[in-house]
C-alpha cells in the first residue's frame, strides 16, 4: 500500500473511532434527558388519574377499561413491538443486532408509542412502572444516534442503551451494569462491558446534574439482629420466590401456553385488555385506590416503618398481573417492588418484635427476585434505592433463596421467555 493510501486509511480509522465515541456520549446524554422527561410526565399522568378518582370515585369503572382497550388496540394494530415491558424487546434486538437494530424493536416510532402508551396506562390507573419502558426507549435513542452518525449497531450498543435506561430510571448506576450482565447480555464480553459502563456513567452524570443527587426511596437505615436475620431472610426468600414465580408463570403461560383458555385470550386481545381494565378498576375501587399506579408512595411509607392496609400486597399483585396481561405498554419493575413491600408487611405481622421496615425490604427483594430472577441486580438495586448498606447479607440471602425457589415454580426466566415473541428467525 502506498504512503498516501496508508495515511488516508489511518485518517478514516481515526474518524471512525471518533464517531463511535461521539455516538456513545451523545446517545447517553440524550437518553438521560428523555428518561427524565418520561419520569416527570409519568408523575403528572398518575396525579391526573388520582384527581379524577377523588372527584368521582366511580369514574375509573368506565375510564380504566376503555383506556386499557384503546391502548391495547392502538399498540397491537400499529406498534406491536411496543407492547408489554420493553425489556424482552431489547434482549431480542441484542441477540441479532444487525436486523434488530434496523427493525421496529428499538426504532424511534416504537419508542414514541411506548412512551405515550405507558403514560396512557398511568392515566388509566394501570399498575405499571416506567423502568422497563425506559430500557426500550433508551436503547432506541442510542440506536437512532448511531444510525444518524452511520456507526454500526452492535449488541454492545443496544445493551448499553438498555442498561443506561435502568440507571437513569432508578438513579442506580451499579444496578444498570448488573442488569446488563445478568439479563440483557447472554454473552458479556469485555468490549460490551466498557461500553455499558461508559453509557451508564454518562447518563448518570446528566441525571445527577439535572435532577440532583436523589435516592429513589429516600435514605433508609435498618438494623436487624442476627437471630432475626436467620429467621426472616429465608421466609422472605421462600414466599417471594413462590409468589414471584407464580406471577412469571402466569405471564409466560399467556404468551405460550397451548391450553384452550389461553389460546382464546390471545385470539381476542382487545377484549382481554377490556377485561383486565375491569379487574384493575374493581380492585382499585374496592381498596380505596391502593392498587393504582406504581405504588411508590405506599412502598416508601412501609419502608420508613409506617403501616398500610394489609390488603395492599394482594391488591397490588392482582392489579399488576391484570395490567401486564392486558398487553398494553408498561413495566413491572416498580409495581413488583410494591407487591414485595406488601408481602414484607404481611411477614412483619408474624415477627412483630423486629424492625418492620427491614422486613419490608426483605419482602421487596424476595418478590422482585422471584419475578425477574436476577439476584445480583436485585441486591444492588435495593441498596442503591435506599442507600442502605447494613442489610446486604440478609438481602443477598433472601435473593438467592428466592431465585432458587422461583426457578422451581417457573423454570423459564420471565424476560427470556417473553423475548422469544420478538425474535426474528435467522436467515437460512
Amino acid at each position: 500500500m502506498s504512503p498516501v493510501r496508508t495515511v488516508f486509511a489511518a485518517g478514516r480509522s481515526r474518524i471512525g473511532a471518533f464517531r463511535m465515541r461521539f455516538a456513545a456520549i451523545a446517545g447517553a446524554v440524550l437518553l438521560s434527558l428523555v428518561a427524565i422527561g418520561f419520569a416527570r410526565c409519568g408523575e403528572v399522568a398518575q396525579q391526573d388519574f388520582l384527581r379524577l378518582y377523588r372527584a368521582d370515585h366511580w369514574a375509573p369503572a368506565l375510564v380504566t377499561p376503555l383506556l386499557f382497550a384503546a391502548t391495547a388496540l392502538t399498540t397491537r394494530r400499529w406498534f406491536p413491538a411496543a407492547r408489554g415491558s420493553g425489556i424482552p424487546q431489547v434482549m431480542a434486538a441484542g441477540r441479532n443486532p444487525v436486523r434488530g437494530g434496523a427493525g421496529p424493536l428499538v426504532s424511534l416510532p416504537t419508542a414514541s408509542a411506548k412512551f405515550l402508551g405507558t403514560l396512557a396506562m398511568l392515566l388509566a390507573g394501570g399498575s405499571v412502572g416506567r423502568e422497563g419502558p425506559t430500557v426500550q426507549i433508551s436503547a432506541a435513542v442510542v440506536a437512532a444516534v448511531h444510525r444518524w452518525l452511520r456507526v454500526p449497531i452492535s449488541s454492545g450498543v443496544i445493551i448499553a442503551g438498555g442498561a443506561a435506561g435502568v440507571a437513569a430510571a432508578f438513579n442506580t448506576p451499579l444496578a444498570g451494569v448488573a442488569f446488563a450482565i445478568e439479563e440483557l447480555a447472554s454473552a458479556f464480553e469485555q468490549r460490551v462491558a466498557v461500553y455499558v459502563m461508559a453509557a451508564v456513567m454518562i447518563s448518570g452524570l446528566v441525571s445527577l446534574g439535572l435532577y440532583g443527587d436523589y435516592v429513589y426511596f429516600g435514605v433508609v437505615r435498618h438494623t436487624m439482629p442476627l437471630r432475626s436475620m436467620l429467621l426472616v431472610a429465608p421466609v422472605a426468600g421462600i414466599l417471594g420466590g413462590v409468589t414471584g414465580g407464580l406471577f412469571s408463570r402466569a405471564l409466560i403461560a399467556q404468551a405460550w401456553s397451548h391450553w384452550p383458555a389461553f389460546a382464546k385470550l390471545r385470539a381476542h386481545p382487545v377484549l382481554l385488555a377490556l377485561g383486565c381494565g375491569v379487574i384493575v378498576a374493581a380492585t382499585g375501587i374496592a381498596t380505596g385506590g391502593l392498587s393504582w399506579g406504581t405504588g411508590y408512595e405506599t412502598t416508601r411509607a412501609l419502608l420508613s416503618g409506617q403501616h398500610a392496609p394489609a390488603t395492599f400486597g394482594v391488591a397490588k399483585f392482582v392489579a399488576t398481573l391484570a395490567t401486564a396481561m392486558s398487553g398494553a405498554p408498561g413495566g413491572i419493575f416498580a409495581p413488583s417492588l410494591s407487591v414485595g413491600a406488601g408481602l414484607g408487611q404481611l411477614i412483619a405481622l408474624v415477627f412483630p418484635g423486629d424492625a418492620p421496615g427491614a422486613i419490608v425490604l426483605l419482602g421487596m427483594i424476595g418478590y422482585f427476585t422471584g419475578v425477574v430472577r436476577a439476584p445480583l441486580t436485585a441486591v444492588i438495586i435495593m441498596m442503591e434505592m435506599t442507600d442502605d448498606r447494613t442489610m446486604i447479607l440478609p438481602l443477598l440471602a433472601s435473593a438467592l433463596i428466592a431465585d432458587r425457589v422461583s426457578g422451581a415454580v417457573c423454570r423459564q426466566k420471565l424476560y427470556h421467555a417473553l423475548s422469544r415473541q420478538f425474535r426474528q428467525p435467522d436467515p437460512v
